[in-house]
């Protein structure tokens, strides 16, 4: 499934919440450089979503704020 990623850096606390069926806002400790935060946001989606980390994807929005990604469905 394709999931609409509004990015926090730099948060106090990381964390993901859900804005509707297929949009969430991630916020990351990491800063929004050399790719750390969407590291981050990776790890954090895969957690969320109880699926591996290598099965999560980012399509498109990598040096923004706004972002998709592509998510399976359920654990596999």
């Amino acid at each position: 499934m394709r999931i609409v990623v509004e990015v926090r850096p730099n948060s106090r606390v990381a964390g993901v919440e859900a804005l509707g069926p297929s949009h969430v806002r991630v916020k990351v400790r990491a800063p929004a450089r050399e790719g750390r935060a969407n590291i981050e946001v990776i790890e954090l989606l895969s957690r969320y979503f109880d699926v591996p980390k290598s099965h999560v994807s980012l399509r498109s929005g990598a040096a923004g704020r706004r972002k998709v990604f592509d998510v399976p469905d359920g654990p596999e």
